[in-house]
């Protein structure tokens, strides 16, 4: 696939963020775009109305009926999907001792069910159009992070699925692929699951200091473009990937020190009770 131009991408979670950047550089290189998102206010604010090149529908992904009825208002409106783009998905900062059960559910409800229900509906017509399905996972796919089991589960969750249809497409011509972006500029740390469930509120990052939206969206649509199989995006993606496989008692330190020293880290609990 060498130029978007004319293609037909869905994208979701595309209110805000990497979703939002992704969907705006895609029509810049002339694709006809389905965009979706729990805020409908937001969404309209992003793109405008819906016209004949764009397709603006709110839609929560963690429910099936949603996910259905937003493919086929795809498929209705041009015929067609060419690349679908997994992108929703919510994060959480919390211990597993402390958490709320619920909260490890909504994170698998949105960022892995979300991504099956998608892939499931729009997959007879990317597979006729030899297109691309992408996953937008996280280097918390490849290497469990504390403090975020739900989303560390859903990551592993979300790339285990993703390989295994990869696998089953191998001979179709369609192409399946994930992406892990590492830390990025957007809203996805504010909106983050406290331990009980509501929004942390806060980034315990420096957000000017991070990987932009745009940035992370051309690196994404270029390897859409490229069919590649998988892409970690930062240095620091590589090393913890690398480590884990080769010296993964060493890698449970370093990832250890590296969320005990971040602000506010949960992991100081059970620094305390020593």
């Amino acid at each position: 696939m060498d130029t978007l131009k004319d293609k037909v991408v869905v994208i979701t979670g595309a209110s805000s963020g990497i979703g939002k950047a992704l969907a705006l550089l895609a029509a810049d290189q002339g694709a006809k775009i389905a965009v979706c998102g729990r805020n409908a206010e937001k969404l309209t604010e992003a793109f405008g109305q819906t016209n004949d090149n764009r397709l603006i529908m709110a839609a929560d992904v963690s429910k099936e009926a949603d996910c259905k009825a937003f493919i086929e208002a795809a498929l209705n409106k041009w015929g067609r999907v060419d690349v679908l783009i997994n992108n929703a998905g919510i994060t959480m900062r919390a211990l597993f001792e402390d958490v709320d059960i619920s909260v490890i559910k909504e994170l698998m409800d949105i960022n892995f069910w979300g991504t099956v229900y998608c892939t499931k509906y729009a997959l007879p017509s990317i597979r006729r159009n030899k297109g691309v399905i992408v996953g937008v996972s996280s280097i918390a796919g490849f290497r469990g992070l504390p403090a975020r089991t739900g989303y560390s589960a859903s990551k592993f969750a979300m790339q285990g699925f993703l390989e295994a249809l990869r696998t089953e497409l191998l001979e179709t011509g369609a192409h399946v692929m994930w992406v892990s972006p590492g830390f990025t500029s957007s809203n996805i740390r504010n909106v983050a699951r406290s331990a009980d469930g509501s929004s942390q509120g806060e980034t315990p990052l420096d957000e000017g200091k991070l990987m932009s939206a745009e940035e992370c969206a051309g690196i994404i649509l270029d390897a859409v473009k490229k069919r590649k199989r998988t892409v970690i995006m930062t240095g620091q993606g590589k090393l913890t990937v690398w480590l884990n496989k080769l010296f993964a008692g060493f890698a449970d330190k370093l990832v250890y020190k590296h969320f005990l020293n971040e602000p506010n880290s949960p992991l100081h609990k059970y620094r305390n009770e020593k």
